[in-house]
């Protein structure tokens, strides 16, 4: 009898040798299966830029430059209301004589959207004619703030 375990005991160790790369492979496999997938790719940055004032209007456009040069996939929309529409109307000028249109083309272009207050319009007799044709005209300029924050995942800036 102890000549027959003698002789079993090489075969045994033989093959849970063998056996044993294979449970191995089974393990590694199952890992593999379990192992979570690659992270999405990154959303895009969003940002809303809140000009309520437009004597901080070549600031915000500056700032507005300088974000889209750092990243230029960012989506960004200026939304003005109040005294902050007065840079997007027709014919505006700064303190020092100097128009907006040519910046906000600009920034349009490289994809930067403006938008102006009807409410703030309409409280000043005017009409959507009076805004330059790079902005568009929304309903509410703080609802739109809040909308592009809560339902669209906007951050908010002001400068």
């Amino acid at each position: 009898m102890k000549t027959t375990l003698t002789r079993l005991a090489p075969l045994a160790v033989a093959l849970m040798l063998a056996a044993t790369p294979m449970a191995h492979a089974q393990t590694a496999k199952k890992k593999a299966v379990e192992a979570p997938a690659a992270a999405p790719a990154a959303a895009q940055e969003k940002v809303v830029y809140h000009v309520n004032d437009s004597s901080v209007a070549r600031v915000a456009l500056r700032n507005v430059q300088n974000h889209i040069s750092a990243a230029p996939d960012a989506k960004i929309v200026v939304v003005t209301h109040g005294k902050g529409i007065d840079f997007l109307l027709n014919g505006a000028k700064d303190d020092k004589g100097e128009g907006y249109e040519t910046q906000v083309a600009g920034l349009k272009e490289k994809g930067v959207e403006f938008r102006v207050c009807r409410n703030t319009l309409k409280g000043r007799n005017l009409n959507d004619d009076a805004v330059m044709m790079d902005a568009q005209v929304v309903p509410s300029g703080v609802a739109e703030i809040g909308r592009l924050q809560a339902k669209e995942g906007y951050v908010y800036l002001k400068p």
